[in-house]
């Protein structure tokens, strides 16, 4: 089990991959070991990777979450350190998230670059907003303050990576990592870095528009997930107000006349109170076994945790 694994994903970073390498090498103790993955990249970046020093492994699944997903499970390691390799993360921040990992017991360490250098860094300015929209959607809905949800730049424990399901194929898995840590009560620290916009010739993988809507569909489908009652009471309650605003007009007639005149109308204000009906059991049951997953999730942090003194009680 290494003691610091750094994780960087590549594809077609071959302006930048061997300064990122050799800047993690220089600033991190010398058991530390820098793990690059490369997702099919055209341009000689697994070899420049390796030629600098890196431990150089493949995914041949397209996209940032797949790649995730294969370094998590091939990889063990007391801390994991996960930046880009674009070079627009400074590795002089590696050893303070380190140590809160290490040292602190951090199950995930944010590099939160929006309180720093990133707004007048970035050049995107729909990139600006939707970090905007997507910190304050998340940190709204699920009651949370983690500064800088679209990170590249952040550090686990073991706990995190072993616990943490992959589903994300592409750049919403920043998003997932996030919501997951919120959900399941885990430590989570934000350590200010700095950034620095990509280099000229480098280009960025993130379609602002197309890679925006799939994050902000991961949002909604996490919230339904792990919040059932409040996405579920949300609507229920809407489809209660629009019977409500059907049926009084039918009702105030029949008291006023003691006939019921808008049939269609009291029919359709019916179904819909039904639907509402519908939903809020339909959550109040969801709720239930969201609360018997998160019962089961703790059982098996401790199988997990049971794992990793084993490794450790090995090396020993």
């Amino acid at each position: 089990m290494d003691r610091i694994a750094v994780l960087i994903p590549c594809y077609n970073e071959s302006g930048t991959v061997a300064k990122v390498v050799a800047d993690f090498k220089a600033v991190l103790p010398e058991d530390a070991v820098v793990y690059v993955y490369d997702n099919n990249s055209t341009d000689g970046t697994a070899e420049i990777a390796a030629a600098a020093g890196a431990v150089v492994r493949h995914e041949y699944q397209q996209g940032k979450g797949n790649v995730i997903r294969r370094m998590f499970r091939e990889i063990d390691a007391q801390c994991y350190i996960m930046a880009d390799g674009d070079d627009t993360y400074p590795a002089e921040y590696a050893p303070e998230m380190a140590a809160k990992v290490l040292e602190r017991g951090v199950d995930m360490v944010v590099g939160d670059r929006l309180s720093a250098t990133y707004f007048t860094e970035n050049k995107r300015p729909f990139h600006n907003f939707g970090n905007k929209l997507v910190r304050r959607s998340i940190n709204a809905l699920f009651k949370s303050d983690i500064r800088d949800i679209m990170t590249g730049y952040r550090a686990f424990s073991y706990q995190f990576v072993k616990s943490f399901p992959v589903l994300s194929k592409g750049f919403e898995i920043e998003t997932e990592m996030s919501i997951h840590a919120i959900e399941k009560n885990m430590l989570v620290d934000n350590v200010i870095v700095s950034y620095r916009d990509r280099p000229e010739g480098s280009v960025s993988k993130l379609n602002t528009v197309s890679d925006g809507v799939k994050v902000l569909g991961t949002i909604g489908k996490l919230y339904k997930n792990n919040k059932p009652f409040a996405f579920f009471g949300i609507i229920a309650l809407v489809l209660a107000l629009i019977a409500a605003v059907l049926f009084i007009p039918v009702f105030n007639e029949f008291l006023h006349t003691g006939e019921v005149r808008r049939f269609p109308t009291l029919i359709v204000s019916g179904f819909v109170a039904i639907g509402a009906i519908q939903s809020f059991f339909a959550g109040l049951i969801l709720e239930t076994l969201h609360e018997k997953n998160r019962h089961d999730f703790e059982m098996e942090l401790i199988g997990i945790q049971d794992r990793y003194r084993q490794k450790m009680g090995e090396e020993k």
